[in-house]
C-alpha cells in the first residue's frame, strides 16, 4: 500500500472511532475503497450518505481523501508497471496447479454487455490492451490476442508481440489458433460465467473434432495471480423518473410478462445490465460513462422481479420506487434462485448468457427455451417521451459541441492544442448543459495519424498536438438524463491537402446517402450498409467498422439489437430505433476521417402509386460539418442541398442559445454552398 494512502487510512480509523466507536473502520474502509473503484460522476459521493449517513465535516473530508486516495491506487492497479511476462509466467504457474493445458481470456465480464468494471479487465491486466473487443489465449508455451479492424493498429502499440501474437479475428480465429497449438486430449480451460453458451456451444463445435476439450474452471486462475485486483465496484442505484422514461416500470413489466404468458414461458433470466435498467427504470454508476447497476434479475409470469444487487446499493427511496413486485436478493442467492426454478419453462437469450447460468438451470431440471430477450425490441424502440427527450439532449449537445468548435478555430492554429487539451475543453462545454450526468463513452480525440486510429484514447504518452494543415477526427458523447449523444467531427486544422478534402467529402457522401434514404418497412440496418459505403468504394477504399450501431435513452450508447453493418441482420429497423450514421477512411500513420450524426427511424410519407410503407431516419445531432474539408465540386445537386439544409437546421436549432462571436462564427459556419 502506498505510504500517503495508509497515512489516510490510519487518520480515517481514528477518527471513525471518535464518532462512531460501534463501526467496524476495516469494514467501512473495504466499502469505501469499493466506492472508489466506480467511476467518479457529478453524483458518486451519494453512496456515502448511505453508508455512513451521520458524519462531521472532518470526517467528510476524510471520507473524500481517502476515497481519492483508493481511487488513484485503483486506476494504477490495472496497468502498474509490473512486466506482462511476469503475469504471464504467473497465470501459466497457476494453470499446472489446475492441471490445465491453456486458458481463454476475454474482455467481457459475467454480464456480457460492452463495458466491464476494472476488477473484471483481466484482459488488460494481463495483455495492456484497452480496446473494446478482443480476446486473448495461452497456453504453457504460446499465447495469442484476437482483435477485430478496428484494432490492429493499437493492439501493436499496447501489447507486447514478443508475448502475444496479435491476429485478427477474422481472419486467423480463435479456433484455428487452438488447433495449430493444442493436441489431442489437452484441456483448454476457461471462465464459465465470462463466456455465452452459444460462444462455448460454437468453440467445441470447431475443436471437438480434434480431440482438445474445454475445460470449465470454478476459480478463474486469472484472479488468482492478480494479487492487487480490484474490488467490485459499489455505486448507489436511483430510481429513473417517469418524466424521463416515459412509461413505468410496473406497465413494462405487465407488457413483457403477457408476452411471456403468450409463449408459455414461466420466467425469464435477464443478463444484459441495460435490460434491468430499462425494465425497472432504474439506473447506476457501476461503469464508467454507462449508468448501469451490475446485478442479475428475473421477471415472472406474475409480473413479479427478483432483482440480485449488493444490499449496500439499495436505499428507501429504491426500495418505495420498485414497489412490492420487485423483490431484493443478494448476489449469493442467484444459485439458489436457479435451482429453484425446478420444473419451469426458463427463457435465456444464449447470446448473453453465461454459460455458469446455463449449467446450473440444466443442473436444476428447468425446461429452458433459447430467444433472444424479450425486452431488446421495446427497449429499441423509444416511446414519444423518450424520443422528445433525446431530442432536447441533442441541441443541449450541439450547443456544447458548437462551442468548442468555435473555441478550436481560434486556438487550433495557434498550436498551443493537444489531444487532451482538446478533449478537457470539450468536456467542460458539456458539463454546463442542463441534466448533463457523465460522457458517454471515453472521447477520441487524435490528431493527424492517431486520428487513422478507429478507437483511438489519447493518454499523457501518446498525446499529440493539433498541427497546422492536418485533420483532427473527435468522437465524443454525453449522458443527459433525458437522453445520449455520439457526435464525430474532422476538423481541418489549416490548409488540408486535396486528398484529405477528396476523401472528406467522399465519407460525406456516403454519410449524406444514408441520411436521404427512404425504405420498405421490414429493411434491416445491413441491406443499408452499403449505401454509405459506395462512394468510397468508388475510389477503392473501405473502413473496418460498422456504418451504426445502436443508441439507447440515458443508457448505453451502443445498444442492439438494430445496427447499420456489412454483417447480416435479420433485425428489421423500427419507428423509434436510434442509430449512429458514422462512415469513415483511415489512412494508416497520417489520418483519420469519420462524420458522425446520429439518427431516428421515422415514417415517411410514401409517393403516389408507392406499394410498401416506408420509413426514413430523423437527423438528431447538430453541428456544423468542416466546409473547409469539402470539396463541392464533388457533391452532386441532391447532396448540396442535403448539406445546406442540415446546415439551416443547425442555425435554427443551436443560434437561439448563442451568442457574440460563437454566433457569428457558426452563422459562417452554416453558410449555403
Amino acid at each position: 500500500m502506498p505510504e500517503t494512502l495508509s497515512v489516510l487510512q490510519n487518520q480515517f480509523f481514528q477518527q471513525l472511532g471518535t464518532e462512531h466507536p460501534d463501526l467496524d473502520g476495516k469494514e467501512v474502509a473495504s466499502l469505501l475503497k469499493a466506492a472508489a473503484a466506480a467511476p467518479e460522476r457529478t453524483d458518486s459521493d451519494k453512496i456515502f450518505d448511505h453508508i455512513l449517513p451521520k458524519r462531521s465535516e472532518k470526517l467528510d473530508q476524510m471520507i473524500k481523501n481517502l476515497k481519492q486516495a483508493y481511487a488513484n491506487d485503483i486506476k494504477e492497479t490495472v496497468l502498474r508497471p509490473t512486466a506482462s511476462g511476469e503475469r504471464l509466467e504467473a497465470l501459466r504457474k497457476e494453470l499446472q496447479n489446475q492441471n490445465v493445458d491453456g486458458f481463454i481470456i476475454p474482455l467481457n465480464d459475467e454480464f456480457h454487455g460492452e463495458a466491464a468494471p476494472a476488477a473484471s479487465e483481466r484482459l488488460k491486466w494481463l495483455t495492456g490492451f484497452t480496446g473494446s473487443a478482443g480476446v486473448a489465449a495461452v497456453s504453457l508455451e504460446s499465447a495469442a490476442i484476437f482483435v477485430d479492424g478496428r484494432y490492429t493498429l493499437q493492439v501493436r502499440n499496447e501489447v507486447d508481440t514478443e508475448l502475444f501474437t496479435p491476429r485478427h479475428v477474422s481472419e486467423e480465429p480463435l479456433a484455428d489458433w487452438i488447433i495449430e497449438t493444442f493436441k489431442e486430449g489437452y484441456r483448454l480451460a476457461y471462465d464459465p460465467w465470462l463466456h455465452t453458451e452459444t460462444a462455448i456451444t460454437n468453440l467445441l463445435a470447431k475443436i471437438s473434432k480434434h480431440g482438445i476439450k474445454l475445460a470449465p474452471l470454478a476459480y478463474n486462475p486469472v484472479d488468482t495471480v492478480w494479487k492487487d485486483r480490484p474490488p467490485q465496484p459499489l455505486a448507489l442505484i436511483v430510481p429513473h423518473g417517469e418524466e424521463f422514461a416515459g412509461k413505468s416500470s410496473r406497465e413494462k413489466r405487465a407488457d413483457i410478462a403477457k408476452s411471456l404468458t403468450k409463449d408459455g414461458i414461466d420466467t425469464v433470466i435477464h443478463t444484459l445490465p441495460d435490460v434491468t435498467a430499462w425494465l425497472l427504470n432504474i439506473r447506476g454508476a457501476d461503469l464508467p460513462s454507462t449508468p448501469f447497476a451490475l446485478g442479475f434479475a428475473t421477471l415472472h409470469q406474475d409480473e413479479t422481479v427478483d432483482l440480485f444487487v449488493p444490499k449496500q446499493k439499495i436505499s428507501p427511496d429504491l426500495v418505495k420506487h420498485l414497489g412490492n413486485g420487485v423483490r431484493l436478493h443478494e448476489p449469493e442467492e442467484f444459485a439458489d434462485h436457479l435451482k429453484n426454478l425446478k420444473g419451469q419453462k426458463v427463457q435465456i437469450d444464449p447470446t448473453t448468457t453465461s454459460q455458469w447460468i446455463v449449467d446450473r438451470l440444466t443442473e436444476a431440471g428447468a425446461d429452458i427455451t433459447r430467444a433472444p430477450d424479450p425486452c431488446l425490441l421495446p427497449k429499441a424502440t423509444k416511446n414519444s417521451v423518450e424520443a422528445e427527450g433525446t431530442r432536447n439532449a441533442h441541441i443541449r449537445d450541439g450547443v456544447a459541441v458548437t462551442k468548442f468548435l468555435h473555441w478550436l478555430s481560434i486556438e487550433g492554429p495557434k498550436g498551443t492544442v493537444d489531444e487532451l487539451s482538446a478533449e478537457q475543453k470539450l468536456y467542460e462545454f458539456r458539463s454546463l448543459g442542463d441534466n448533463f450526468k457523465d460522457t458517454s463513452f471515453s472521447t477520441i480525440s487524435g490528431a493527424g495519424p492517431n486520428g487513422a486510429i478507429v478507437h483511438y484514447r489519447s493518454t499523457t504518452a501518446t498525446n499529440r498536438p493539433l498541427d497546422l494543415n492536418s485533420l483532427y477526427l473527435v468522437d465524443s458523447g454525453a449522458q443527459y438524463l433525458d437522453g445520449t449523444t455520439d457526435i464525430t467531427r474532422t476538423i481541418a486544422i489549416g490548409e488540408p491537402t486535396d486528398e484529405m478534402k477528396t476523401r472528406f467529402t467522399h465519407v460525406l457522401k456516403g454519410h449524406i446517402a444514408l441520411a436521404r434514404a427512404h425504405f420498405p418497412v421490414g429493411t434491416s440496418g445491413s441491406q443499408l450498409d452499403t449505401l454509405a459505403r459506395l462512394p468510397l468504394w468508388q475510389l477503392g477504399l473501405d473502413y473496418d467498422h460498422g456504418t451504426g450501431h445502436g443508441v439507447g435513452s440515458y443508457l448505453s450508447v451502443h445498444e442492439g439489437p438494430q445496427r447499420i453493418s456489412k454483417m447480416p441482420s435479420n433485425i428489421a429497423l423500427q419507428p423509434g430505433m436510434i442509430l449512429s450514421n458514422e462512415p469513415g477512411y483511415y489512412k494508416t500513420g497520417e489520418y483519420g476521417i469519420r462524420i458522425e450524426n446520429l439518427v431516428m427511424v421515422e415514417t415517411v410519407n410514401a409517393p403516389v402509386g408507392a406499394e410498401r410503407d416506408l420509413l426514413g431516419f430523423e437527423t438528431l445531432t447538430f453541428a456544423p460539418i468542416d466546409l473547409n474539408a469539402i470539396d463541392a465540386s464533388a457533391l452532386d445537386v441532391t447532396e448540396k442541398e442535403w448539406l445546406n439544409q442540415y446546415h439551416q437546421h443547425v442555425w435554427e436549432k443551436i443560434s437561439p442559445a448563442l451568442e457574440g462571436e460563437v454566433k457569428d462564427w457558426l452563422k459562417q459556419a452554416t453558410r449555403p454552398i
